[in-house]
């Protein structure tokens, strides 16, 4: 396995930068290790919801789960306010980094992860390519 570090910086957004590093680094298979850090604007799906709940306020960022690969990526994330009130869901585009966003992947070099039409879902779910 290859570890990959990386530290985004206020303003940015915190799924973008993670598909533009995954981008930058030809990552195939790649997991997040460990994240923490801040935001001043959430953007996340909560479950079996198609609309996007924005939230502006400051949050900490207590954990970040999920697949990262050139083909897409799949994350959820769980943020917690000033008052300890933790919510999580779907992470999309529009989550702001406050001071900072301290992220570690994961990057396995035996296969790759791809992102197919699941005929019984009908959304794009990982498929695993082991002959890599």
């Amino acid at each position: 396995m290859k570890i990959l570090p990386l530290r985004l910086k206020p303003s940015q957004d915190l799924r973008q930068s993670l598909k533009d590093f995954v981008q930058t680094q030809n990552i195939e298979a790649g997991f997040i290790l460990t994240a923490i850090g801040s935001l001043k604007q959430a953007a996340i799906r909560f479950a079996d919801r198609e609309e996007i709940t924005i939230l502006h306020d400051k949050f900490e960022i207590l954990s970040l789960n999920g697949t990262v690969a050139n083909t897409g990526v799949h994350l959820h994330i769980a943020i917690s306010d000033r008052n300890g009130k933790t919510i999580g869901g779907h992470l999309v585009d529009g989550c702001i980094i406050y001071t900072t966003a301290e992220i570690v992947i994961g990057v396995s070099e035996e296969f790759r992860f791809l992102r197919t039409t699941d005929p019984e879902t009908g959304y794009l779910e990982l498929e695993i390519d082991f002959n890599k």
